[in-house]
């Protein structure tokens, strides 16, 4: 599978290492990425062997079967409905897009009238099988995610015990803290929605890690995983399980037999 990466960030350097050098994913290679930066993209067609382009048609033209958005809500807005259009699967990393219930509902249609795919990764989070398959026959009760992170990344000051900071609904924690909820976002879409899917965040002194504790009750019984998530050694504002789980996704993509 021949990819292409949208995006000259954190993840679209872990991606181009893991698949072009590692060869984590034999069947994968990333053929092109598209980047603001000529700078960047000649550095990259030197030490990954890509194609770079500032040119999105010229992109899409490059012989590439899937699309990895891995740069920013605006990007996602800019350019998704676009890939679609050219009959590509997309991976969409920036999922705080689909908050936008037309963009959404725009993106279904054409993904149904295309015969393409968009993918969503996990991001920092697990349990959404479990969400998912439950969601699925519609006997799910409830779902609450619990945040807790250190206060100065958080809120930008140091406290002496911890503070909840926000609790409310999903749709009310994406508006107010953008950067730091993109676990909410995925949660509600795998789930019950953003209106009725309940979010906690607190500033946690004793906290030297993000963790995400995730709680579903329903039909199936109840629910409770809590993640403690290491950062990326290149970029401590990334999750490394984000990055991975977008690993994930390709591999899934090029797999004959699926788990979950």
């Amino acid at each position: 599978m021949k990819i292409g990466i949208i995006g000259g960030g954190s993840i679209a350097t872990f991606l181009l290492q893991s698949i072009n050098v590692d060869r984590v994913l034999p069947h994968c290679t990333v053929e092109s990425v598209l980047v603001r930066r000529p700078e960047v993209a000649e550095e990259w067609e030197n030490r990954y062997g890509v194609n770079g382009y500032q040119d999105l048609n010229a992109f899409m033209d490059s012989g590439i079967d899937l699309v990895v958005e891995a740069a920013t809500v605006q990007a996602v807005q800019e350019y998704a409905e676009k890939v679609i259009a050219k009959r590509k699967d997309l991976v969409i990393i920036s999922v705080g897009a689909l908050v936008d219930q037309e963009l959404y509902q725009r993106l279904n249609d054409s993904c149904r009238q295309s015969g393409t795919r968009i993918m969503l990764p996990s991001g920092a989070i697990g349990g959404l099988d479990v969400i998912h398959s439950a969601m699925s026959s519609g006997q799910l009760e409830s779902v609450s995610l619990t945040t807790r992170k250190p206060p100065l990344s958080l809120i930008g000051r140091e406290v002496e015990i911890e503070e909840v900071v926000f609790e409310g609904t999903a749709t009310e924690a994406i508006s107010k803290f953008p950067k730091n909820i993109n676990v909410a976002i995925v949660l509600s879409l795998a789930g019950l929605g953003s209106d009725k899917t309940t979010v906690k965040i607190v500033a946690d002194p004793q906290a030297t890690k993000n963790t995400h504790c995730i709680e579903a009750v329903g039909a199936f019984g109840r629910m409770t995983i809590q993640l403690e998530n290491d950062p990326m050694p290149s970029n401590p504002k990334t999750s490394y399980l984000a990055a991975l789980s977008v690993l994930s996704s390709l591999k899934k993509k090029t797999e004959y037999i699926s788990i979950g």
